[in-house]
């Protein structure tokens, strides 16, 4: 109990509020204290005024399971990879960067009506925005074959296909494109545009978000310390790293 205390607490800040979030919400539902029913993307309903289901569709994953672990290690892992580096003492830049995400997630859903829950296309956009941040990083899925980050999320998708044609599957996988229509918008908007319009910037964190939650500067530097003790180099990737539905990667140094 008291490596894990010291584990969680070791998080950064947005990775472990996110996390745990996630883990409480799905343990109320196997605990039946709350119904999924009550928390999926239901447009009619939150026009009706239950305006929750903006939030709680982001911190369901599915029942508890092999797949809801996977999930778990998935978003923990590439939160924590952003936050400890390309967002390293900018808390509230991360934070932005995910309500945007989420935000987009949002108006594209009416899109996709069998998307219920977009927690796995926010995960997705990390990844995405991670693997776009760290374009020379070899990787080899399941020994089969190289690429590098960039494809990542395009190789986790194919893998969701084959995986299965069903309706399941295909709903995965337009939650899997949804992310990466997010992840490549902001990272368009915040990392390209600026350089090809010579310094300009369309996204800014509004000023209020960097005084409610501010940079936690020490607690990045902390999580990255671990982290780099843990890997030799402390580069922005992973030895080992699943997706969800079962999917494993492991990073080549």
């Amino acid at each position: 109990m008291a490596f894990f205390e010291e584990w969680f607490r070791l998080m950064p800040p947005v990775t472990r509020s996110y996390v745990a979030l996630s883990v409480i919400t799905t343990g109320m539902c196997a605990l039946d204290m709350i119904s999924p029913l009550k928390l999926y993307l239901n447009w009619t309903q939150i026009l009706e005024g239950q305006v929750w289901r903006l939030l709680t569709n982001f911190f369901f994953f599915g029942k508890f399971g092999l797949d809801f672990l996977f999930h778990m290690f998935f978003l923990y892992r590439y939160c924590k990879l952003l936050e400890i580096n390309s967002f390293r003492g900018k808390t509230a830049d991360f934070l932005y960067m995910l309500i945007f995400g989420s935000t987009l997630l949002l108006a594209v859903s009416r899109l996709t009506p069998g998307v219920l829950f977009l927690g796995p296309s926010l995960t997705f956009m990390m990844v995405y925005v991670w693997g776009r941040r760290n374009e020379r990083m070899a990787m080899n899925f399941l020994g089969l074959f190289n690429f590098r980050a960039p494809y990542l999320p395009w190789v986790l998708l194919l893998f969701s296909l084959i995986l299965g044609s069903n309706n399941s599957s295909q709903d995965h996988a337009k939650a899997d494109i949804l992310g990466v229509i997010a992840g490549h918008f902001y990272y368009f908007l915040y990392d390209i545009y600026p350089i090809i319009t010579g310094g300009k910037r369309i996204l800014w964190t509004p000023r209020i978000l960097s005084w409610l939650v501010g940079n936690n500067d020490e607690a990045s530097a902390v999580a990255a310390a671990v982290e780099d003790d843990g890997q030799p180099g402390g580069q922005e990737g992973n030895r080992f790293g699943w997706g969800g539905m079962g999917r494993g990667l492991r990073g080549q140094n």
